[in-house]
C-alpha cells in the first residue's frame, strides 16, 4: 500500500514538476526574469491611472453632485463646506469678469471637490454647469482660480418625420425632436401657418444639424430644410444666408419671415383677442380690448416682434410693467404686465426682431400670469392677428442661381425622408 501511494506522490511530483517546465519554456528568458522580479510585479500592479473630474485628479478627495435648489446662492453652498466669508468674497471678485456668481439658476448641476479635515468638510473646488456645454470651476485648492471650460461638441446631421394627431409638439417628440426644434419650427412657419388651428393629418419632415455630447443630444445647431403639408398644402422651407444671416425662403425664394414675428411669445393659449366690447374680469364691465391676450406661465421670455426702438420702458398702474418699442413711422408694438423687463432694456434703446425684452407676469390689471400684445399702424391700434405686414426681403437676384442650386439639394435630401403612414391609414391597412 505504501509502494503504492509513494508512486502516486512521485507521479503527482512529476507531473507539477512537468507543468511548470512546459510553462516557463514557452516564454523567453527575458519574460522569465521579468516574471521572478518583485519590484516589476509590485509596481504594474499598483500603478493605477489616476481618476480625473473636470481636469482636476480627484483621488485623495471626496466629491458630491447636487443641483441648485431655489433662491439658494453660492455662499450657501460653500458655507455649508467650512468655506469662510472672506474667502467667497474674494472668489466672487475674482470670477467678476468670468461668471457673475449671483447667476446660478434652480435645478442647475453642481459638483463639490472636498477632504474632511479633523471632522469638518473642507471644499477645494465647486464646479457649476449653467448648460451642457461648458461649466465654470471655482478652484479654492492653493490660490483662487475661476474659469469655464468647453465640452467638446459634435454636431450632426438629423432628421425626423410624422404625420400629426393631436399637436406639432407631441409629434415632433413622439419622433424623437425636442421642445426647442418645436420652437424653431413653429417659428420657421409662423406666417405661413396658423399653429392653434393645426389639423389631425397634417404631415411634417424636417432635416437638421444637432450638437452632441459623448452622443447625447444637447440642443439644434440648425434648420436646414423642412416641409410641412397642411390641408393637403405642401409648405417648404430652405435656409439660406444670402450675407446677412440665415433666413428660410420656400421654393421661389420668397422669405417666410415678415417685418414681425406672429407671436412675441411662447404662449399656452389666446385667452382674449383684440375685440371692440369685452367684459373686464377686474373692472367687471364691458370695454374695448384692444390687444390680444397670450396665456403663459410666470417668467416664459417675451420677445420683440420686430427691429426698431424702445420708446418706453416703465411701470404703469392699469399696463404693469410693459415695454413699448417704435419699429418705423408706420409700426409700434407695446407688450404689457411683465413680471420684469430684461436687463438694458431702456427707452432710446434698438432691440432687432426676436430679442428677449421681457417675462410674463400678471402685474397692473391682470388676474393671471399672460401677456396683453398690442399694435399699432399709423397712431390707431389694430388687431395683430389679422394685419397685413410686408415680408422681409426676398432672395436678392445676385444670390438666385446659389440658392436654386442649394434649394435642389436639400430638397433631394428632403425626398428621402418618408413620411410615416397616419393611425387611421395604419388601422385601415389591418382591416383588410
Amino acid at each position: 500500500m505504501r509502494k503504492i501511494l509513494s508512486a502516486a506522490v512521485v507521479l503527482t511530483v512529476m507531473s507539477l514538476a512537468y507543468f511548470y517546465t512546459f510553462e516557463y519554456s514557452s516564454m523567453g528568458v527575458a519574460e522569465l526574469k521579468k516574471e521572478v522580479k518583485p519590484d516589476s510585479i509590485s509596481t504594474e500592479v499598483l500603478q493605477a491611472a489616476p481618476t480625473i473630474l473636470y481636469g482636476m485628479v480627484v483621488d485623495s478627495f471626496l466629491v458630491e453632485e447636487h443641483a441648485v435648489k431655489r433662491n439658494q446662492s453660492i455662499s450657501d453652498i460653500l458655507l455649508a463646506y467650512n468655506v469662510s466669508h472672506q474667502t467667497i468674497f474674494q472668489l466672487a471678485n475674482v470670477a467678476k469678469n468670468v461668471f457673475d456668481v449671483r447667476k446660478i439658476a434652480t435645478n442647475k448641476k453642481y459638483t463639490v471637490i472636498y477632504q474632511d479635515e479633523d471632522s469638518l468638510s473642507s471644499a477645494k473646488a465647486l464646479v457649476y454647469e449653467p448648460n451642457p456645454e461648458e461649466y465654470v470651476v471655482f478652484n479654492l485648492k492653493d490660490s483662487i482660480k475661476v474659469y469655464v471650460e468647453k465640452r467638446p461638441v459634435e454636431i450632426k446631421e438629423k432628421a425626423i418625420s410624422g404625420t400629426i394627431q393631436s399637436s406639432l409638439y407631441e409629434e415632433i417628440l413622439k419622433n424623437g425632436g425636442t421642445p426647442e426644434l418645436v420652437d424653431l419650427v413653429a417659428d420657421m412657419y409662423g406666417w405661413q401657418i396658423d399653429f392653434t388651428k393645426i389639423y389631425p393629418g397634417d404631415q411634417f419632415k424636417v432635416l437638421f444639424t444637432e450638437r452632441t455630447i459623448d452622443g447625447k443630444a444637447v440642443g439644434v445647431e440648425e434648420i436646414i430644410g423642412a416641409e410641412l403639408i397642411h390641408y393637403n398644402n405642401p409648405f417648404l422651407s430652405i435656409a439660406f444666408d444670402q450675407g446677412d444671416g440665415v433666413d428660410y425662403f420656400d421654393e421661389e425664394g420668397k422669405s417666410l419671415r415678415k417685418a414681425f414675428l406672429r407671436y412675441p411669445v411662447k404662449f399656452t393659449r389666446i385667452s382674449s383677442r383684440y375685440t371692440a366690447k369685452r367684459f373686464h374680469p377686474v373692472q367687471k364691465r364691458y370695454k374695448a380690448h384692444l390687444g390680444t391676450d397670450y396665456a403663459a406661465p410666470t417668467g416664459t421670455p417675451i420677445y420683440a416682434a420686430g427691429d426698431g426702438v424702445i420708446t418706453k420702458a416703465v411701470y404703469e398702474k392699469y399696463n404693469g410693467r410693459n415695454v413699448k418699442i417704435r419699429h418705423n413711422s408706420t409700426y409700434s408694438t407695446q407688450y404689457l404686465h411683465m413680471n420684469g423687463i430684461a436687463k438694458g432694456i431702456k427707452p432710446g434703446m434698438k432691440v432687432k426682431q426676436g430679442q428677449l425684452i421681457g417675462y410674463v407676469g400678471k402685474t397692473g390689471l391682470a388676474t393671471g400670469p399672460h401677456l396683453c400684445y398690442r399694435f399699432w399702424k399709423n397712431g390707431r391700434q389694430v388687431d395683430a392677428m389679422k394685419v397685413d405686414l410686408p415680408p422681409s426681403e426676398p432672395i436678392t437676384e445676385d444670390y438666385l442661381s446659389n440658392f436654386n442650386r442649394y434649394k435642389g439639394f436639400v430638397q433631394a435630401k428632403l425626398d428621402q425622408i418618408p413620411y410615416p403612414d397616419s393611425e387611421e391609414e395604419v388601422l385601415m391597412a389591418g382591416m383588410q
